[in-house]
């Protein structure tokens, strides 16, 4: 089971639309698994999230969508394989709820936490309140993707959220400046009380 800063994905049933069982290849030989694999890095998600007993849900072929339960939000993990542009797009998001006397405020939040990243960003979908950590994979020119690479994309988007999900809440429903969230937030305790 992947942990990163104390994150569990929750476990639970799978759903798999139209696709046979990776494990046990039932409904596919194993040269059109291979094929699928290569062609769309979904395949890898999927096995990566039966390797670890991962919830999650694949209804349409070009997504998977991951069910994180974090230590101050749940978390909604989706994999997109975007086969035109042979990119692997990354999202995990939570609901913040944005009232609209914060938003501007809100916005400046995210420019300065972003200012702070080296991998991925945070975008505001104001339509719905969301707010939602991505990144992309290039898979151009016969590159692939492996579990691991899928794992390590996951774990530093969760300690991404959960470094940053109490400026978010100090902005929104504080009424902090982005200022003072972003001074909140890079604060580092040292030791144990």
């Amino acid at each position: 089971m992947l942990q990163s800063s104390g994150i569990f994905l929750a476990c639970g049933s799978r759903i798999v639309v139209g696709h046979a069982n990776p494990r046990t290849g039932a409904g596919m030989s194993l040269i059109e698994n291979f094929v699928e694999s290569r062609d769309n890095p979904l395949a890898v998600v999927e096995s990566m999230a039966l390797r670890n007993d991962w919830s999650f849900e694949r209804s349409v072929e070009d997504e998977i969508a991951i069910a994180v339960t974090g230590k101050r939000a749940n978390y909604q993990v989706s994999f997109t394989w975007i086969g035109v542009m042979k990119v692997l797009h990354f999202s995990c998001s939570f609901e913040a709820k944005i009232p609209e006397s914060r938003l501007l405020e809100t916005r400046q939040l995210v420019a300065r936490i972003n200012e702070q990243l080296w991998i991925g960003h945070f975008d505001l979908w104001r339509r719905d309140g969301t707010v939602v950590f991505r990144h992309s994979l290039l898979l151009d020119g016969g590159v692939s993707t492996s579990g691991e690479q899928c794992e390590a994309v996951l774990g530093r988007a969760l300690d991404a959220c959960e470094q940053y999900y109490p400026a978010f809440q100090f902005v929104i429903w504080a009424g902090k400046s982005a200022r003072e969230a972003m001074d909140a937030a890079m604060f580092v305790t040292a030791g144990h009380a």
